[in-house]
């Protein structure tokens, strides 16, 4: 697999809306394989598509319990609610504070096209609201109440 450069801040991409994931095929797999080694060797708990420069609906996440794949994700259900740190590994070095739902269901695809439904809590509630929001061309910094050192 390939390490891929992580856009920053400022990147035009990562403001853009991603298009939706037609094509389950190789090129999607080895997508999804770079992702996920880019976003380990940076040490990230997610990572989305645009972050690499691809414009589709794709996202991996790892927030401790191993590897998930988002395909075309859509956020069914929010509730709850958490308030804690967040960074990004398109914004390196900087941490907010924001709040977000403490649990979600989130329905998606697999690498191979398969629906799939999800319910997640707590950092991984947070995980698929950062990421799917990437999707959508948005930066956790609109969402930070609080700047951390």
């Amino acid at each position: 697999m390939a390490i891929r450069e992580i856009r920053k801040e400022g990147d035009e991409i990562l403001y853009k809306k991603c298009k939706e994931v037609k094509n389950f095929d190789n090129k999607l797999h080895i997508l999804l394989d770079d992702m996920y080694d880019t976003m380990k060797k940076n040490e990230g708990v997610g990572l989305a598509a645009p972050q690499v420069g691809i414009l589709k609906r794709a996202v991996v996440i790892d927030a401790g319990e191993g590897l998930v794949e988002l395909v075309n994700p859509v956020i069914l259900e929010e509730s709850g609610e958490q308030t804690g740190s967040e960074g990004c590994l398109s914004v390196p070095g900087v941490y907010g504070e924001v709040t977000r739902p403490n649990k979600v269901v989130v329905k998606a695809q697999d690498r191979n096209g398969n629906w799939f439904k999800m319910t997640c809590e707590e950092l991984m509630a947070r995980a698929v609201c950062h990421e799917t929001e990437h999707l959508d061309g948005k930066l956790f910094l609109e969402r930070v109440t609080k700047f951390l050192d």
